[in-house]
């Protein structure tokens, strides 16, 4: 018990006058006690310390995660096909056969895992040749 007040003492956490007397007796149960308090209320309210404890960083995290990856898939080369294998054969540093197949071979998939930047950047310059792209 002299170490749970030694540490309450040490961290200063300010509780806020509503709470005051509630952490007071919290401070002078035994480890034993708290633990049954725990089991009581999770009984009571149908919640878990645990549940509530690892839930919380788990959300923040999903919210926070983006598709950070992209696959640029082309649907259609459209009317200029030259223009859009040349943009292709740049973009990838294929050679002319290479990035002929590709832009012949449409709908195909161009490049795989592509950052976001980079993929919008090479989106707007295939639709730019006239070719027709999706971002997966």
């Amino acid at each position: 018990m002299a170490s749970q007040r030694n540490f309450m003492e040490e961290t200063k956490v300010e509780v806020p006058a509503k709470f005051k007397d509630i952490v007071s007796k919290v401070e002078e149960m035994s480890v034993l006690d708290l633990h049954e308090l725990v089991k009581v209320l999770e009984a009571k309210f149908g919640v878990s310390a645990q549940a509530a404890a690892s839930a919380g960083p788990a959300v923040a995290t999903e919210a926070v995660e983006e598709k950070s990856t992209f696959t640029v898939e082309l649907t259609g080369a459209g009317e200029q096909k030259i223009a859009v294998m040349k943009v292709v054969k740049e973009v990838l540093a294929l050679g002319l056969k290479e990035a002929k197949d590709l832009v012949d071979g449409a709908p195909s998939v161009l490049k795989d895992g592509m950052k976001k930047e980079d993929a919008e950047d090479f989106k707007k310059k295939l639709e730019a040749a006239g070719a027709k792209v999706t971002l997966k």
